[in-house]
């Protein structure tokens, strides 16, 4: 897929999904699954970046290795509230098998919703 909206579109399904708190009313939903989702937003987003301007990046979900190629690559500053989407990493895999991490609180998770909508917003602006 090479086409940078796509890569949006699909960041911004994770985004809308990720940022549901309607789902915390059904007990058997968790909060490590919305901030999943989050993770792959931002993922998501900063690779529609990197595909806009044609560079080719490893298959990863690591943020911070993502950010480190588009600060290298395009030869831009990334601003520091979107260097905060680096603990977003850690949700990417963690969080999917039970027992591998800490529960995630509310807090962490509204923290990542507003990181996530940053990402996507920054990237939104840089491919559009």
């Amino acid at each position: 897929m090479d086409d940078p909206l796509k890569w949006l579109e699909v960041a911004k399904s994770n985004l809308k999904r990720g940022e549901d708190n309607s789902y915390l009313d059904l007990t058997d939903i968790r909060l490590e699954e919305l901030c999943f989702d989050l993770q792959q937003c931002a993922e998501k987003s900063l690779k529609a970046i990197l595909i806009k301007n044609k560079i080719q990046f490893p298959k990863t979900h690591n943020i911070v290795e993502l950010l480190v190629l588009i600060k290298k690559k395009l030869k831009i500053t990334i601003p520091d509230d979107i260097k905060e989407a680096a603990i977003l990493t850690d949700y990417a895999v963690t969080t999917r098998y039970p027992c591998d991490y800490n529960p995630v609180s509310e807090k962490e998770y509204e923290e990542a919703v507003k990181i996530a909508r940053r990402v996507y917003m920054w990237a939104k602006m840089l491919v559009e």
